[in-house]
C-alpha cells in the first residue's frame, strides 16, 4: 500500500472549513466569530489554521499567551488577536503587535494601564474578564468600583470587549449553573455598560454553549475544539470533520513465542504467539505511557491493533497477529473513522490533551 513514510500529522483545512459554516449556521449572522488557535491551533499548525480563519472571514482569533500572538503577527495575520491570559512582563510587547489582552484583575489592570502611559497609547483595546463561576481567571462582579476608579477619565485604554467562561456548558446535568453564569455575566455587562457610556463586544460562549445556549450568544462568540472537528458530544461530533489525522508506519514486525515478553519492564507477555509491529511514535510525540497495555489501539489495513506493553518515548508496539502487513505500511492513529476522541477517551482522557500534545518533531503535511 502507499506510505506516508513516517510520523506526520495531516491537517485538513477543507474539514476546518466545513466545521466553521456548521457553527456560522448555528449562529445569528450579524454575531461576531471568534476562533480560539491557542496551543499550536489545538496541537496542528498555527498559522495554516490562522490564515484559513482569515481567508473564511472569521472575525477574531484568540491565544492563549502574547508570544502566540506574536508569532501570528510575523506570520502576517492582520486580524483582531485576544490573548486570554497575559502575563504583565509581556505587555510592552503585545502592544508592539496590537494585541488585545484579557485583563483579568484589578492588579494586572493597573500594570497593563501603566505601560500604556509609558507607552503614550491612546484608546488602546483591551478586553475586560469576569468570573462568574469557573474560578480561574477574572474581575469578581463587585470590582467595578475598582475598574472605573482606573479608567475614569483616562483615555489610554478603550475596552473593547467584556467576558466570561462558562463552566460546564456541555452538561445537561448542570443547566441551572450555566443559567446562573450567564445572569451574573448579564449583570456585570449591564453594569459596565453605565460605567462606559458604551456596550463593549460582549463574549462568553465556547463550543457547548453555541450549541445549548444560543440565547447568550450577545455580540460575539468563541469556538476551540469545534473548530478542530469535536463537539463534546457524540451527535454534534457527527456534524464535523476532523482536521488532523495522525498517522505513521511500521518499522518492523516480530514473531514472538508464549512466555516473550515485550517492551521495558516486560510489560506485555505473550499467551500464544503473536505477531509485533514497532510503530516510530511515543511518548515523546504526545502518545502518553497510560495508552499502552492492550488498553488503546490503532488502525492498520482497516483493522484494530492493539498497543501492547509500555508505551516507549519514540516507540509504541502493536499486536498485528490476525493483520495482513508488513514494514512500510501506513498505521492511523487517529482520523476519521477512528477520532481523537476514541483513542483519548481509551486512555480515560479527552480529545483536546491528546491533541495539543502532538510533538512539535510530529511532520505536519497541511491539505486544502
Amino acid at each position: 500500500m502507499n506510505s506516508i513514510g513516517e510520523t506526520t500529522l495531516v491537517i485538513d483545512l477543507s474539514a476546518l472549513e466545513h466545521n466553521y459554516r456548521y457553527l456560522r449556521s448555528k449562529i445569528h449572522k450579524s454575531t461576531k466569530f471568534m476562533a480560539v488557535v491557542k496551543a499550536f491551533a489545538y496541537g496542528s499548525d498555527m498559522v495554516a489554521i490562522a490564515k484559513k480563519c482569515e481567508a473564511l472571514g472569521i472575525d477574531y482569533l484568540a491565544v492563549a499567551y502574547v508570544n502566540e500572538g506574536v508569532l501570528l503577527r510575523k506570520a502576517g495575520i492582520t486580524l483582531p488577536i485576544l490573548v486570554l491570559h497575559p502575563l504583565p512582563i509581556h505587555f510592552e510587547r503585545a502592544m508592539a503587535h496590537q494585541l488585545e489582552p484579557s485583563l483579568y484583575s484589578s492588579r494586572v489592570l493597573r500594570l497593563f494601564l501603566n505601560t500604556a502611559r509609558q507607552l503614550r497609547k491612546k484608546q488602546y483595546s483591551v478586553h475586560l474578564k469576569f468570573n462568574t463561576g469557573l474560578n480561574r481567571l477574572g474581575f469578581w462582579e463587585n470590582d467595578i468600583d475598582n475598574i472605573e476608579r482606573q479608567l475614569k477619565n483616562d483615555e489610554t485604554l478603550y475596552v473593547k470587549g467584556i467576558l466570561s467562561h462558562l463552566a460546564a456548558s456541555e452538561d445537561a446535568q448542570e443547566r441551572d449553573f450555566t443559567l446562573g453564569q450567564i445572569r451574573s455575566f448579564d449583570k456585570t455587562a449591564h453594569q459596565l455598560e453605565k460605567l462606559l457610556g458604551y456596550r463593549p463586544l460582549r463574549h462568553l460562549l465556547n463550543t457547548s454553549g453555541i450549541m445549548n445556549y444560543p440565547e447568550a450568544q450577545y455580540e460575539m462568540v468563541r469556538s476551540g475544539i469545534a473548530l478542530y472537528g469535536f463537539g463534546n458530544n457524540r451527535t454534534i461530533d457527527a456534524e464535523l470533520k476532523p482536521v488532523a489525522t495522525l498517522k505513521t508506519v511500521i518499522s518492523q514486525r516480530h514473531n514472538i513465542e508464549p512466555n516473550e515478553s515485550v517492551g521495558y519492564n516486560r510489560a506485555f507477555v505473550a499467551d500464544d504467539y503473536k505477531t509485533i509491529a514497532t510503530l516510530p511514535i511515543g511518548h515523546a510525540d504526545g502518545i502518553g505511557r497510560h495508552y499502552g497495555a492492550g488498553t488503546t489501539h490503532v488502525v492498520i489495513n482497516g483493522k484494530k491493533a492493539p498497543i501492547v506493553g509500555n508505551v516507549c518515548m519514540d516507540m509504541i508496539m502493536v499486536d498485528v497477529t490476525q493483520i495482513d502487513c508488513k514494514a512500510g505500511d501506513e498505521v492511523t492513529i487517529f482520523g476519521p473513522g477512528h477520532s481523537a476522541e476514541d483513542f483519548a477517551s481509551s486512555g480515560q482522557t479527552i480529545s483536546y490533551e491528546l491533541l495539543t500534545a502532538i510533538s512539535q518533531r510530529v511532520k505536519r503535511v497541511v491539505k486544502a
